[in-house]
């Protein structure tokens, strides 16, 4: 069966291929698109690789400066976010807003708040505030470290069910995820990814000034509940919360104009097509 997301991926990554590069031993995989304007970075969750953002890639490339990252096979929070610091700085992109969505986001809240003289703006997406909240769930209540990687990937894949039902508004999104989960995602980097959100340190005060910082949240989020979401916005004092009412955990792949429409707002771009209305928290 055709898959218009797979298709459109697939299709971004034959133009725009990941590579690699070393940092402190650590293989990151990565996407590097445009030469002139704003710089972004772009730190996916635990289901994606660097092209998960390719709908925003391909949107940006010719007005912004863009790294986009796959996670090495190994290191913690904290290593990572050391890491991103160093590409950053080797890529000449101080001052870049650090976007993260999910595991992603966690980091780059870690990120942020450790190099914030790097770093020029955060937009924490579908994320958390604590990752203590997660330490007791599947999978990650599991030893990580010796579980079979079959059970792992049957976790990920029992919560895709639902979505991969003829006709669900998510269905292709389900396929999509499906194939990160069968191996795009190799088992060191799937089990490092997951260990690193485990046992993620307490989140250091950020230092931006409140009016670079952003969050982005989905109303039927099913792995982000609302106390979550309000918590992240109290931590944070974003000047602006974007909020979709329909969206999912993945707004980028399922709403990816609009999601590219508040990039847009948030690097200071000229509007194309879809934008948010005014107001400090917006609902889309």
């Amino acid at each position: 069966m055709r898959n218009s997301l797979v298709e459109a991926r697939q299709a971004f990554s034959a133009d725009w291929p990941e590579a690699t590069r070393q940092v402190q031993g650590r293989r990151w995989g990565l996407i590097r698109a445009g030469d002139s304007g704003p710089a972004l970075v772009l730190l996916p969750g635990t289901l994606g690789r660097a092209d998960i953002f390719w709908q925003q890639i391909a949107a940006l490339h010719g007005e912004a400066r863009i790294l986009a990252l796959s996670y090495p096979g190994a290191g913690s929070v904290a290593e990572w976010a050391e890491d991103i610091a160093a590409l950053i700085d080797a890529f000449g992109l101080e001052g870049a807003t650090v976007l993260g969505s999910s595991l992603g986001g966690y980091l780059a809240q870690y990120t942020t708040a450790r190099h914030g003289a790097l770093c020029g703006g955060l937009v924490a997406a579908n994320t958390l505030p604590d990752a203590g909240i997660v330490t007791g769930l599947p999978p990650y209540a599991l030893d990580l470290d010796h579980v079979a990687i079959d059970v792992l990937r049957d976790g990920f894949l029992a919560g895709l069910q639902n979505w991969l039902e003829p006709g669900h508004a998510y269905a292709d999104l389900a396929g999509l995820l499906s194939g990160e989960v069968h191996g795009r995602i190799p088992e060191d980097q799937m089990r490092a990814r997951l260990k690193a959100l485990k046992h993620a340190p307490a989140l250091p005060a950020q230092v931006l000034p409140r009016d670079r910082i952003f969050t982005v949240e989905s109303d039927d989020d099913h792995l982000i509940p609302p106390p979550v979401r309000v918590a992240l916005r109290t931590v944070l004092r974003p000047v602006r919360a974007y909020r979709f009412t329909a969206a999912s955990h993945f707004p980028y792949v399922t709403r990816p104009a609009a999601y590219t429409a508040l990039l847009r707002e948030v690097l200071g771009l000229a509007p194309v097509g879809a934008v948010w209305p005014e107001g400090g928290e917006s609902r889309m």
